[in-house]
C-alpha cells in the first residue's frame, strides 16, 4: 500500500522543524528501568563494578546485600520478613527492586505499587493491601491433554444452507491441516472451532495447538516465514517435533489475585437486564475473607495433587511511610501469611511521624514492630564519575550521540542538583539537536535546556527569593 504524501504550505507556520518519526517503524517504549537486567553480580555474589554489568552502576554494597536476599528467597527462608531499602531519592531503590525480580526469573510475578494508592474511595486500606499481596502469589498449573499440535498448512470453511431460513448460508464444519516433524494430518472441526480460531487471529504458517475440549492456542508464527517481511514484529517457534496428535504437558501461569477476581465477580444471567446492568456497574469489587481461604483450599488440593506450583512473587512498596498505622499492623498479619511473597519496601526519609498517630515518631516513618521484622539496606549518593557512566548508558539505550565535553558537562549537573535531573535533560536537548540539524548532543543544547527547565534546587531558591525580597 502507498503512503500518501502531502506538502504544508508556505503560509502555515511550523512549531519546529525536527524529523518526524517513520511511519512504517515501531519503536518499543523506553521506560526509566529499561537499561536494568539484575543486579550485575559474579558468580561469587561480588558487585561487578568495573562496567555496568546487569544495568547498574556503582551501589556495590547494596547489590549485594539483595543478591543475599535473592538467595534466601530461592531457597525459601525468607517468609515472614521484608527488605527495606533507604537512600535519598534518585539513588536506584526502584532500580533494586526491580533487578532483585529480574534476578528471581522471568516467570515470577512482580506487583509494584506506591504507598498512597490505598487511600482509595472504592475499597478498603486493607483490602488494596491484600489484593497486591495476591496478585504477587503465581500459580503454575501443569497439566497433561490430548492435542493437535502442528502448523497450520490449510484453513477451508464449509459452507451449507441454512437450517433456520432459506436465506443465506452457515458454515457446517471447516477443514484444517496441520503439519509437524513427523507429517501432516487433516482434521474436521466443528464450527465452534473456527470462530475461536478467527478470534485469536490465527492463518495459515501459525503454530498453534487445539485441545478435545475445542480450546484453541496460538503458540506463534512458524519460523520458515522468519525471512519475510511483516508489518507486525512476531514471535518465531519451530516445527512441532513427533506427530500431530499427541500428549502435552501444558503450563499455565495465574496469579491467586486473578483466581480471587474471577470468582468475586458474580454472573449474571444472560436476559438484556442482567447484561445492562453488568455494563453499568462500575468500581472494584471487594473480595470476602471467605472466599480467599475457598480459593486457598482449591489450590492446596491441587499443590497437593501434584498439578499446581506456588510460585512466590515480588510485592515492592514505594514511599512505604505514606501508609498509616492500620496499613502497618495489616502488613504484620499479611508478613506472616504461610504463602507470603517477597515484601520490599522503600523510602527515603530518616525519623518521622507514623501517619495515623499524634506523637509516633519512628525510624523511615514505619513502627518499630514492623522495622523489626526487616531487612534494610541502604543506598549511597552517586559520584561525578557514577552519575558521567549512567548518563552514557542512558544515552545508549535512547541511541542519542553526546559531543565532546556534553557528558562530563551533564554529570556535573547530576552532582549538583541530581541524578534524575541530568537524565531528564537527554531527550530534550535531542530534540533540540534535531531542530539545529545536529546528529549529536552539543554544548550549545545543554546550555539552552539549562535555561528552559530547572532543577528542583534553583526553582525553589527562586520562588523563595520572589516571596522574601
Amino acid at each position: 500500500m502507498k503512503a500518501s504524501t502531502s506538502t504544508t504550505p508556505s503560509s502555515v507556520p511550523v512549531a519546529h522543524k525536527a524529523p518526524l518519526p517513520p511511519s512504517s517503524s515501531r519503536s518499543s517504549r523506553i521506560a526509566p528501568h529499561s537499561h536494568i537486567k539484575g543486579l550485575g553480580l559474579n558468580a561469587e555474589g561480588r558487585a561487578i563494578a568495573d562496567t555496568a554489568a546487569g544495568g547498574f552502576v556503582g551501589q556495590e554494597n547494596a547489590r549485594e546485600a539483595c543478591g543475599i536476599i535473592v538467595d534466601l528467597v530461592k531457597s525459601r527462608r525468607f517468609s515472614g520478613r521484608a527488605l527495606l531499602l533507604v537512600g535519598a531519592p534518585g539513588t536506584g531503590k526502584t532500580a533494586l527492586a526491580c533487578a532483585v525480580s529480574h534476578e528471581l526469573g522471568s516467570k515470577v510475578p512482580f506487583c509494584p505499587m506506591v504507598g498512597s494508592e490505598v487511600y482509595s474511595t472504592e475499597v478498603k486500606k486493607t483490602e488494596v493491601l491484600a489484593e497486591s499481596f495476591r496478585r504477587a502469589i503465581g500459580l503454575r498449573i501443569k497439566e497433561t491433554k490430548e492435542v493437535y499440535e502442528g502448523e497450520v498448512t490449510e484453513m477451508t470453511p464449509s459452507e451449507s444452507e441454512n437450517p433456520l431460513s432459506g436465506y443465506g448460508k452457515t458454515i457446517s464444519h471447516v477443514i484444517v491441516g496441520l503439519k509437524s516433524v513427523k507429517g501432516t494430518k487433516q482434521l474436521r472441526l466443528d464450527p465452534s472451532i473456527y470462530e475461536a480460531m478467527l478470534k485469536e487471529k490465527i492463518v495459515v504458517g501459525d503454530v498453534i495447538y487445539i485441545e478435545h475440549s475445542g480450546a484453541v492456542k496460538r503458540v506463534g508464527r512458524s519460523d520458515a516465514y522468519a525471512s519475510s517481511y511483516d508489518l507486525e514484529s512476531e514471535t518465531y517457534v519451530p516445527l512441532p517435533k513427533g506427530d500431530v496428535h499427541k500428549r502435552k504437558e501444558l503450563v499455565q501461569d495465574v496469579t491467586l489475585g486473578d483466581l480471587d477476581a474471577a470468582n468475586a465477580r458474580p454472573q449474571g444471567g444472560q436476559d438484556i437486564m442482567s447484561v445492562m446492568g453488568s455494563l453499568v456497574k462500575t468500581g472494584r469489587t471487594e473480595v470476602t475473607e471467605k472466599l480467599r481461604k475457598e480459593v486457598n483450599k482449591v489450590v492446596k488440593g491441587y499443590v497437593d495433587q501434584g498439578v499446581a506450583e506456588i510460585v512466590p512473587g515480588v510485592v515492592f512498596i514505594d514511599e512505604v511511610h505514606m501508609l498509616d498505622i492500620e496499613c502497618f499492623t495489616y502488613l504484620n498479619a499479611l508478613l506472616e501469611s504461610p504463602m507470603a511473597p517477597t515484601v520490599i519496601f522503600a523510602t527515603n526519609r530518616g525519623n518521622a511521624l507514623v501517619r495515623g498517630t499524634q506523637d509516633l515518631v519512628s525510624p523511615h516513618g514505619i513502627p518499630v514492630d514492623l522495622l523489626d521484622r526487616c531487612m534494610i539496606v541502604k543506598t549511597e549518593p552517586y559520584t561525578k564519575e557514577q552519575v558521567a557512566k549512567v548518563l552514557q548508558l542512558r544515552a545508549n539505550i535512547e541511541g542519542l550521540k553526546l559531543a565532546e565535553g556534553v557528558l562530563d558537562k551533564l554529570a556535573t549537573e547530576g552532582e549538583r542538583s541530581s541524578l534524575r535531573y541530568a537524565l531528564q535533560l537527554l531527550a530534550p536537548a535531542s530534540i533540540i539537536a534535531s531542530i539545529n540539524d545536529r546528529a549529536e548532543i552539543s554544548l550549545e543544547d545543554v546550555g539552552e535546556m539549562n535555561e528552559l527547565f530547572l532543577d528542583a534546587k534553583t526553582s525553589a531558591a527562586m520562588i523563595s527569593a520572589s516571596e522574601n525580597p
